[in-house]
């Protein structure tokens, strides 16, 4: 159960904010976060069979949209989400009119209660503590990253000097104090640590169990392995920008969507004088995925990030590239002219980083919701 003070405070901006959940399965989960979510407007994005019925449960304001719904609003555009993938889930961001976004994959946790039945694993999650007996509100705190400034031009080595009970240290520039606006908040997990293939079948029984209690902005010019599962960012500032690519079905690669997005969204942070901070909030990561079927979707991405790396790191933008669509659409081309020369695969993502912001911009010129939403 949530502590009373979690139960009794109001929400922080729980009209600005949406929760994005890419699924295949019923949200049992749910019930575990109720005290943290119910609050909010949840944005549910089917992936698979779109004959098959999600059930929700009740008490839960939300929308929920399928494939059939994704064509059906995106036309012949909608070639650019991914199908069979969690990437599906930056549609969930298209669509939203809030300022604000929270996803989460539907397999995290706090903790766990695992009972065989006619074998078959049935997960009975329990809101977790802290190392000081807290419950752990993943989502308010991501919220506090975001509502503090960042400091990404000077490293501070007592990490983010915007929380409580922490300052800059001496040396720290006074010129550099106020800091940036943030737009991506990056959580971290506990248990199933997040491993490529190869590190899993060499590790197979590694658990993260290490709770560190600090939040860190990651510097201008340094790239990160942004992981989806427990992200939120500011819509209004970096939005667009948050496209998970093409993957899953149809296309040789999977498991790269989050890093993907993550690349592209620090080169614009960059670009833009915006901050992006890691580090808490944790969430429980249960899902103890198959290492060999991982492998088989990321065997090309091991081998292409080895260019895509160095591509990122020598991305520059130009001065005219004052917002995140402009931005985004000269990386489409830069993707195009040299990574096209890796694989055929960069020329097909160029062109759906395009169609994305289209639709993007397409979408988001009405402020009504689409059609064919279900609540």
């Amino acid at each position: 159960m949530a502590s009373e003070a979690s139960k009794s405070a109001t929400p922080l901006l729980k009209d600005e904010l949406d929760i994005v959940i890419p699924t295949i399965r019923n949200l049992d989960f749910l019930e575990m976060w109720r005290p943290f979510f119910q609050p909010y407007h949840l944005i549910i994005v089917q992936d698979g069979d779109p004959s098959k019925v999600i059930k929700v449960p009740e008490g839960f304001d939300y929308e929920l949209y399928n494939r059939n719904d994704i064509n059906r609003i995106l036309g012949p555009k909608a070639s650019c989400i991914s199908f069979k993938d969690s990437a599906c889930r930056c549609f969930g961001y298209m669509v939203s009119k809030k300022k604000y976004i929270y996803t989460i994959d539907d397999d995290c946790f706090n903790s766990l209660i695992w009972v065989l039945i006619i074998d078959v694993v049935v997960i009975f999650p329990d809101v977790a503590k802290d190392p000081s007996g807290k419950d752990i509100n993943a989502l308010e705190q991501h919220i506090k990253n975001l509502l503090s400034p960042s400091a990404p031009f000077f490293f501070n080595t007592l990490y983010d000097p915007f929380r409580d009970g922490a300052d800059f240290v001496r040396g720290y520039p006074f010129s550099l104090r106020e800091g940036v606006p943030t737009a991506v908040s990056h959580g971290l997990w506990l248990n199933i640590p997040d491993y490529d293939a190869p590190t899993q079948l060499v590790k197979p029984l590694e658990r993260n169990t290490r709770y560190v209690d600090a939040v860190m902005t990651i510097p201008k010019g340094t790239l990160f392995p942004m992981c989806g599962m427990n992200l939120a960012f500011n819509r209004e500032l970096i939005g667009p920008a948050m496209y998970f690519g093409l993957m899953g079905d149809g296309q040789p690669i999977g498991r790269y969507d989050d890093m993907w997005a993550g690349w592209c969204t620090k080169v614009i942070c960059d670009h833009l004088g915006l901050g992006v901070k890691t580090g808490l909030p944790y969430i429980w990561h249960s899902k103890a995925s198959n290492p060999f079927v991982n492998l088989k979707k990321e065997y090309k991405g091991i081998y292409w990030q080895e260019e895509l790396i160095p591509f990122f790191q020598s991305v520059t933008l130009p001065k005219d590239c004052t917002t995140v669509q402009k931005c985004y659409i000269e990386i489409s081309q830069q993707v195009k002219a040299k990574l096209g020369k890796v694989d055929e695969y960069f020329l097909k993502l160029a062109d759906a980083m395009v169609t994305w912001i289209e639709a993007w911009d397409e979408i988001n010129a009405s402020a009504e919701l689409p059609n064919g939403t279900k609540k």
